[in-house]
């Protein structure tokens, strides 16, 4: 998983997936026309999980809840593209030239694979991953009571969402029995040491069921990256060690009473792309109940207000020093025209409370504005200079293909080629943080299509091992240090080495046209 510092929230999102995701997140997406056929949003057993284990509970769940549980097949065309999860593979046994790196990068090369659903309507309803049925042409599904020899049932999309990776899927034509249909718990009540089952379609192995525990809940977790690598979406996640491979995405996981709380979606694997490891995740249910009746519609509509976050924790000394509470909150480092800039938040801004409910984190900000109706308008509560302020903010709607473009059309920013030998005065300078920094001129903003105009220290090298390192990237040009503008090299040189051995610094930068809050902690 990426372990880098921003995640796209929102305007850039991406964001996710987040995962998942930075961050606010909205989407429409490719979808089929709206289904004319009914159908029965399953409740949620919000009862307490009581009860003992004993030597049948596994196996009346997997005899009760294994008929509706199905085995997909998918055929179909995508852009061959090569497959780099960084450790986070999506458990779908797909085979074609294009996941295996194949072809070129506009190529569209044939797929084939198989994935895992569970029905949650008696007319055929049936809910996946997206990145199960994504690009199929052909969708084939295999109810439980059915042999090998038996070809399926023909499928098509209802509708889908790239960012909880979830789409649901129709019989378009039904069996001769009636069909099962699974149960709906609360995910909301899973923790961490509850007993979970999972079943699927590993590897093709149809109607495998597996056990373990629930490893973690809200484990974040990036659903999908950004054109220009900068940023990502991530997503809260279900972490369990019940075994689940390749083939067992879209499968339920299920609670010991065989009520299903999450989508399996993706696992941990090691470079050699290995099946199970111990590390899994799924989506938690509650969390596609909320879509279910927009995925029957065929359009997902999700609130964006047009900012990024901080996604690693906060350190106390750094809160103290911010005059920030001592738990919770999410702290904004970048903010794009749009809702959040006109209601006047800020970058450095730390939201502790979203219409009326508490931020705990940079995760649940997302949370709150995904579930907020675009042209609401909500009192965000922030902390800025270390005083409180309320805000009032109209959520907006995201277009997630429309900003996915907009990141691919923002250049990266490194030097595009190295300018004429520098002037004496103007000479590259070793600075605090493992940097060389030089001063602007008017020939490298043109360089960085930047405003002739523009002031500020150039980020010329960054040592590999320095703190820096992963953060700043040359061709970043900084113009605030701890709420202090720095117009030269001198002048950023001289208040980066004013910060104390493990303080940290807040570091304004222009990136991509964008101005971004980049926190250096001094680990000397």
């Amino acid at each position: 998983m990426s372990s880098k510092r921003s995640g796209v929230f929102y305007g850039i999102l991406i964001g996710v997936v987040s995962m998942v995701t930075g961050m606010v997140i909205a989407s429409r997406l490719d979808l089929v026309p709206r289904s004319l056929a009914s159908i029965t949003v399953p409740a949620t057993n919000s009862a307490p999980l009581t009860g003992t284990l004993d030597a049948s509970t596994f196996r009346t769940i997997a005899h009760e809840q294994s008929p509706a549980v199905v085995s997909i097949t998918v055929e179909g065309m995508h852009q061959a593209t090569p497959e780099d999860m960084g450790g986070l593979q999506f458990f779908f046994n797909g085979q074609s030239q294009g996941r295996r790196g194949g072809g070129g990068a506009n190529q569209q090369v044939p797929f084939a694979g198989q994935g895992s659903g569970f029905i949650i309507d008696k007319s055929g309803y049936i809910l996946t991953n997206n990145h199960v049925v994504e690009d199929a042409d052909k969708i084939t599904v295999k109810l439980a009571s059915m042999g090998d020899p038996e070809e399926g049932l023909a499928a098509k999309v209802i509708g889908r969402d790239k960012l909880a990776d979830v789409a649901l899927i129709q019989l378009t034509e039904m069996p001769t029995q009636p069909l099962a249909e699974a149960k709906f718990g609360d995910s909301d009540q899973i923790a961490a040491g509850d007993w979970v089952m999972a079943i699927g379609n590993p590897f093709g192995l149809s109607g495998t069921v597996t056990v373990g525990v629930v490893s973690s809940v809200g484990r974040l977790t990036m659903a999908s990256q950004s054109a220009d690598g900068t940023s990502a979406r991530f997503e809260k996640m279900i972490q369990t060690d019940a075994a689940i491979n390749p083939g067992n995405s879209g499968g339920p996981l299920l609670n010991i009473r065989g009520e299903v709380i999450g989508i399996n979606t993706m696992i941990y694997a090691d470079q050699q792309g290995s099946g199970n490891l111990g590390v899994g995740f799924a989506v938690p249910i509650n969390e596609v109940h909320a879509l279910l009746p927009m995925l029957k519609t065929g359009k997902i509509v999700r609130g964006r207000i047009g900012v990024t976050v901080e996604r690693k924790p906060l350190k106390a000394d750094y809160r103290k020093e911010n005059g920030l509470p001592a738990t919770g909150g999410a702290l904004i480092t970048s903010v794009d025209p749009g809702p959040a800039l006109d209601g006047g938040m800020k970058i450095s801004d730390f939201v502790v409370e979203f219409d009326g409910k508490p931020v705990a984190d940079d995760g649940d900000l997302v949370s709150l504005v995904t579930a907020t109706a675009p042209g609401t308008t909500v009192p965000v509560k922030v902390i800025r200079d270390g005083k409180p302020l309320t805000l009032h903010i109209k959520v907006g709607e995201l277009d997630l293909a429309q900003e996915t473009g907009e990141a691919s059309a923002r250049p990266n920013m490194p030097i595009r080629q190295r300018p004429q030998q520098p002037r004496p005065d103007a000479a590259p300078k070793a600075t605090a943080f493992g940097l060389t920094l030089r001063d602007m001129d008017t020939s490298l903003a043109q360089q960085l299509n930047l405003p002739d105009t523009t002031t500020g220290a150039i980020v010329w090298s960054v040592e590999p091992r320095g703190a820096a390192s992963g953060v700043l990237v040359r061709g970043d040009v900084i113009v605030e240090v701890n709420k202090k503008t720095v117009k030269t090299t001198d002048q950023a040189a001289a208040a980066l080495e004013a910060v104390p051995a493990g303080g940290t610094a807040n570091v304004i930068v222009l990136r991509n046209g964008r101005e971004l809050l980049i926190l250096l902690r001094n680990t000397k």
